[in-house]
């Protein structure tokens, strides 16, 4: 297998999830008590809220780079940035290294088209939900992507950052989360995703009343599936 290099840190609760699933699956397709070859570099959270409260997206990308670059060189044959909001800043670290960054919202588009859904709605932080990469991104798949409004926005914003990074899991704000599904379903949402690494701790995609796509299963599976390819998948893969 091929070792997995982790940008993690951002929250360090997800970090621990992809850790989890990525080593579940391999010892699902692999068994007896084999495990990932994996390696985690885990940033300093606030220092990255802070570039991000600051609008200081090149000093973060830069950031990111340089742990990508160190994880490649410590022989990872691909990285991921774990977390959605800052794949804002993916092409420049992909820049910065040889091997593959595999793209979370690639990979959930590829979940969503192959499950027939071209509208979903996006729980994910402001910034995930605002600054256009995502939905710019998702479009090239042919997935037109909703957003909760303002206060809608507001909201989901605040459970991911004051709640879910902090470890902190609300009745309260899960009912509020899934009043926004309710909402966008009736505006013509035909799926949900869970945009950023942490909602999958409050929110089951199995468990809405829309199909759920669970970005941080899906970008961790992706993730096994580069490092257990062989031959001509893995050339397909790495493309």
């Amino acid at each position: 297998m091929r070792k997995i290099g982790l940008i993690g840190g951002m929250s360090f609760e997800s970090s621990a999830i992809y850790y989890k699933l990525i080593n579940e699956a391999v010892r699902a397709r692999r068994g007896e008590l084999h495990s990932a070859e994996v390696m985690l570099h885990s940033v300093n959270f606030q220092d990255i809220v802070d570039m991000q409260k600051a609008g200081q997206w090149d000093a973060a990308a830069a950031r990111l780079a340089s742990v990508a670059r160190d994880l490649e060189a410590a022989g990872a044959g691909c990285v991921l940035i774990c977390t959605n909001t800052m794949h804002l800043v993916a092409s420049p670290v992909q820049e910065a290294i040889a091997c593959p960054l595999i793209d979370i919202i690639d990979e959930t588009a590829k979940a969503l088209a192959a499950a027939g859904r071209s509208r979903p709605l996006l729980l994910a932080t402001r910034y995930t939900m605002e600054q256009g990469f995502y939905a710019e991104r998702m479009g090239k798949h042919g997935i037109e992507v909703m957003v909760p409004d303002a206060a809608g926005r507001a909201i989901v914003h605040d459970v991911i950052f004051s709640e879910l990074c902090a470890g902190l899991v609300k009745d309260s704000s899960r009912h509020k989360l899934e009043a926004l599904i309710e909402q966008a379903k009736a505006e013509g949402a035909d799926s949900v995703i869970l945009g950023c690494t942490e909602i999958c701790l409050i929110l089951s995609p199995n468990s809405l009343t829309l199909p759920g796509f669970d970005s941080t299963t899906i970008h961790a599976a992706a993730a096994v599936d580069f490092s257990l390819a062989s031959g001509p998948d893995a050339a397909q893969l790495a493309a």
